[in-house]
């Protein structure tokens, strides 16, 4: 754990520019997403990446040194969906983790990527998530975009953040669902019961979904339905659904862990 005071010169700045200066060898994004995980707090709170600091701020920092990874080629079999010059689309099967990670050392997509593209990726991810643009989780199927070089990376990177890439995701849930479609609108933010689970809470970030039904199965008790979302936040579409009564079936964290089929999670997007 590291704490810094901020001294009357530095009131005003960014916090994630600020902690960049402070800390050698840590990029913004790293220092956001250690925010959005709130391994930094401000005066023992919770703030945005935005944050601009003030004089005599406590601001602590709880960064957990990474295991050595040796990221290396390995040839995984991908079903490539597209391929040109600026980017790979593949479509990731459930079971495979995106990128190396403590516990995944290799197996990854990343790993499959890099025995097919060779040096040819982007290095915004850093070392360890070369061309990586967006993920999705492990045990979740579905179509991923990765960047040959960083111009594609900054270009995908922006559409995704001004929703100009539109992402449709299927799910089999538990229960058969009444309306044939509707909207859930309910903040989600970091569990106070789980700090490894996120839930909807009235502090958390805005999250919006949106559902219809495709199919309903009475005598299996579930639904499929097609489902889209405005915001992108942490587990969103396994919170929501949960949180109306309809959980994902195969989903274990937030779930019942009643799975009958015995099948992993389905999600899938596209």
């Amino acid at each position: 754990m590291e704490t810094f005071i901020v001294k009357r010169e530095e009131v005003g700045e960014r916090i994630d520019r600020f902690l960049v200066e402070q800390k050698n060898g840590i990029s913004r994004v790293a220092v956001q997403r250690l925010m959005e995980d709130e391994k930094i707090l401000v005066n023992g709170k919770k703030m945005k990446s935005s944050y601009k600091i003030q004089e005599n701020d406590t601001i602590t920092m709880e960064e957990e040194k990474p295991k050595e990874i040796e990221l290396k080629a390995q040839k995984i079999p991908l079903d490539i969906i597209y391929e040109d010059c600026e980017m790979i689309v593949v479509n990731k099967p459930k079971g495979m983790v995106v990128h190396p990670a403590n516990g995944n050392p290799d197996g990854t997509l990343v790993n499959a990527i890099m025995a097919i593209c060779k040096d040819s990726l982007s290095g915004i991810g850093g070392e360890i998530r070369p061309g990586i643009v967006h993920r999705i989780d492990k045990d979740t199927s579905g179509i991923l975009m990765v960047a040959k070089n960083d111009k594609a990376h900054i270009n995908l990177s922006e559409q995704i953040k001004n929703h100009e890439v539109k992402k449709t995701y299927l799910a089999l849930v538990r229960g058969m669902v009444k309306e044939n479609e509707a909207t859930i609108q309910m903040p989600i933010g970091r569990s106070t019961k789980d700090r490894k689970k996120m839930a909807v809470t009235k502090n958390g970030k805005e999250a919006i979904t949106h559902f219809k039904v495709i199919k309903r199965f009475p005598d299996h008790n579930c639904t499929l339905l097609e489902v889209k979302i405005e915001t992108g936040r942490t587990h969103q579409i396994r919170v929501h659904l949960s949180e109306i009564g309809y959980p994902i079936i195969g989903d274990t964290t937030y779930s019942n862990g009643k799975n009958e089929w015995n099948i992993k999670r389905t999600v899938f997007t596209c």
